[in-house]
């Protein structure tokens, strides 16, 4: 039987991972090693220098839940060295995150730092993301195609060294226009920090901020797409290396 890690980064009582948690178990024998809390916007950073706990939640035929201390890059390695050390996982899944990971936002998303982990060992990876912070957001939409790109992965999973980034808009299947591969939008956070002071008058900072989009009229970038109501698929490397870059800095600099 298929062996299939799941993970999050909002934590392992969050609604997404429970939603995925049900839509993958036709495809296999589930385990889930997910945080404690909620660690958003952890990317893929470590925990070091402190103890990590493992916490088993639930066991029954095809279906292990663990909850970990650390961050989702944590989970996956705990996974990997604790529960699945003489033979890995078929299929790494993270999600269902709650809020868009596209554009900028992939850079700090611990939903794929856990995606990326997964490539690192080898394992076919793939993050799932919902673009709403709603509790009760709309994830029927995202249940139908999403065991729909399921099955395409499984049959065709990407190239050793990438993972796929999947957005979802929040809609019913029926309001979703479709799937479409796409590329990593431009955009930035601005206004990031809103300036408060404390209970003794001195000040503090909360991280607020506000999307700007650089490139609004790209109809084939992430988030444009998944705005418009399509899903966004886009594969990402763990290789970043900007290889024409390379050439056309040899060629300049007198080294």
């Amino acid at each position: 039987m298929r062996k299939i890690l799941i993970t999050n980064d909002d934590g392992v009582k969050s609604r997404g991972i429970g939603i995925l948690t049900e839509m993958m178990k036709p495809y296999g024998e589930i385990t889930v090693v997910a945080p404690f809390e909620a660690q958003s916007g952890m990317s893929a950073a470590l925990t070091i220098g402190k103890p990590l706990r493992l916490t088993e939640l639930k066991s029954e035929e095809n279906l292990r839940i663990y909850a970990c201390s650390g961050t989702p890059a944590d989970c996956v390695k705990m996974a990997m060295n604790q529960l699945f050390s003489d033979q890995a996982p078929d299929l790494l899944v993270s999600g269902i995150n709650h809020g868009s990971n596209a554009a900028i936002a992939s850079l700090y998303s611990g939903t794929l730092g856990a995606a990326a982990e997964g490539t690192v060992y080898g394992i076919p990876s793939i993050g799932f993301s919902m673009a709403s912070h709603d509790l009760e957001a709309d994830f029927s939409g995202a249940i139908f195609y999403g065991k729909l790109i399921i099955d395409n992965f499984l049959k065709n999973p990407t190239v050793p060294d990438t993972y796929l980034n999947v957005n979802f808009p929040p809609l019913p299947k029926d309001e979703v226009k479709g799937i479409r591969f796409s590329h990593q939008g431009r955009g930035q956070w601005i206004k990031e920090f809103e300036q408060r002071k404390d209970p003794y008058g001195f000040d503090y900072f909360w991280m607020t901020g506000e999307f700007f989009n650089i490139e609004p009229e790209d109809g084939t970038a992430d988030h444009n797409l998944v705005a418009n109501n399509y899903i966004s698929i886009v594969p990402h490397k763990i290789d970043t290396t900007d290889y024409n870059e390379i050439e056309r800095l040899e060629k300049l600099w007198k080294l």
